[in-house]
């Protein structure tokens, strides 16, 4: 059970998150599903690439609210991550040992073929060098 002046805490906090984001249990209009995209892609420019930031929690959520959206709005095939990198670096030419940002060739082998989920590191590495929403790879 949840101490009273934790839970108060908690309650106040989430006061301040709702009042600045608009933040609620599910993207509701356009407009808020666009506030949240810029939301989402400017804290995620301007945390590090280190995991344990806390905000990257936040912004999974967001992202998880307008991966939710998109998918009640606009439809779209399915594609998983490892579908959308390989149709990228066929684009632009790359070759496995070419995203060594995103771990070794056998790494990358292993993300292509299924065997292993991109990570939320990785996709952000993935968007920002391609020019894509996080969302391509989720």
């Amino acid at each position: 059970m949840i101490a009273t002046s934790t839970r108060d805490d908690i309650a106040q906090a989430w006061g301040v998150l709702h009042n600045a984001l608009g933040l609620s249990d599910r993207i509701r209009d356009e407009a808020q599903y666009r506030h949240m995209v810029e939301f989402a892609e400017s804290i995620a420019e301007s945390l590090p690439d280190n995991d344990n930031e806390p905000l990257w929690g936040l912004v999974e959520i967001i992202t998880d609210q307008i991966n939710d959206y998109e998918a009640r709005h606009y439809p779209t095939p399915e594609v998983s991550g490892a579908d959308m990198l390989r149709f990228l670096m066929e684009q632009h030419g790359l070759k496995q040992s070419d995203l060594a940002e995103i771990g070794g060739q056998s790494v990358v082998s292993e993300i292509l073929s299924g065997k292993r989920s991109l990570n939320v590191r990785q996709i952000r590495t993935l968007a920002k060098r391609f020019g894509v929403s996080p969302a391509a790879f989720v």
